[in-house]
């Protein structure tokens, strides 16, 4: 394999001429850089990325944490990130956490040895001192983590009013709830909005929340139950759409109408929800554009560190399907 050495001496220029034309970085006149481009083409030559990374303490890449690979609301997220970083000229690197910390801080370790130029973070277990004084750029997806960490997230509590009062307006006057894990701040934000839509109607009672923990079979186990115990439901309102899934088989396996007797909105926008029978209405994240944007304000950080970013929200927009 050729190294930067062989193609200064057939160039019959320095390494540090070299340097500078694979680098773009410095003046080199038109016939030297002629000289030294031929001879990378006539020996093949390919920098060595590893060793380059050592020498500037740069990488090229970026690195994408996940909590479940098996959502499709993350691979339309990655989607997004991975185009950016390629415009940019980073390599895109996806890891799949299970929602499990010590994957988490094993991935995160890994890749700063490898001198990753920047982390974007969808986590729900990661602690604010974890991610304090990070040696590397981060940002915060999908959901926060550390009121100092740049986050791009949407309304989730605004979105969640919002689909309870399309319920309301679709004359439901019973109106429950699937929740996400308590533990992430999104989930809790969503049942707030909830809560705060319902809780001074008479018709109110703490039994018609259930957890579902994001989860396609524990919403549809929660649901048979929720239904079973409290008839007179109807209208949910589920924390993401992957749990609509399971409401829906739920109430299909009780032989509930949807949408006549029962009404189902969802949160996320993600595609699934638009090939189900029947198609699940949302409330609809911009999901690529969140992606995109978590991406764009990663390179600004690495390129630009002194940059002064503040943190984005952004709006969700009810989708209406065929479940209510």
């Amino acid at each position: 394999m050729a190294t930067i050495r062989d193609v200064a001496k057939l160039a019959n220029v320095s390494v540090a001429t070299v340097s500078r034309v694979i680098n773009k970085n410095g003046y080199v006149n038109e016939s030297t850089m002629q000289r030294v481009r031929q001879a990378i083409e006539q020996l093949n030559y390919r920098p060595n990325d590893v060793a380059r990374s050592l020498f500037k303490g740069k990488s090229k890449m970026i690195a994408l944490f996940v909590p479940d690979i098996m959502n499709p609301f993350f691979p339309e997220l990655a989607r997004a990130v991975e185009d950016i970083s390629n415009k940019h000229g980073y390599t895109f690197i996806l890891c799949n956490t299970d929602n499990q910390n010590d994957k988490e801080i094993a991935y995160l370790n890994a890749l700063l040895q490898k001198s990753i130029d920047g982390i974007i973070l969808v986590s729900s277990t990661m602690t604010p001192n974890q991610v304090k004084d990070m040696k590397v750029p981060m940002i915060a997806l999908d959901r926060k983590i550390n009121p100092d960490l740049i986050s791009v997230t949407v309304n989730n509590y605004e979105g969640a009013r919002q689909a309870v009062q399309y319920l309301k307006n679709q004359g439901c006057k019973r109106i429950a709830h699937v929740s996400g894990p308590e533990n992430i701040s999104n989930a809790r934000e969503r049942f707030k909005g909830y809560l705060d839509e319902v809780r001074d109607e008479e018709w109110f009672h703490s039994d018609f929340i259930c957890v579902g923990n994001y989860a396609v079979n524990e919403a549809f186990e929660a649901t048979k139950n929720l239904l079973k115990m409290n008839p007179e439901i109807d209208g949910i309102f589920v924390a993401n759409d992957l749990m609509g899934v399971g409401v829906l088989k739920a109430a299909e396996s009780l032989k509930i109408k949807i949408p006549n007797e029962l009404s189902v909105i969802g949160f996320d926008g993600i595609e699934l929800g638009n090939i189900t029978s029947p198609s699940l209405t949302t409330m609809a994240q911009p999901i690529y554009s969140i992606g995109k944007r978590a991406a764009e304000i990663l390179i600004q950080k690495i390129e630009h560190p002194n940059t002064v970013i503040k943190s984005e929200e952004h709006k969700v927009k009810l989708t209406t399907r065929e479940s209510t």
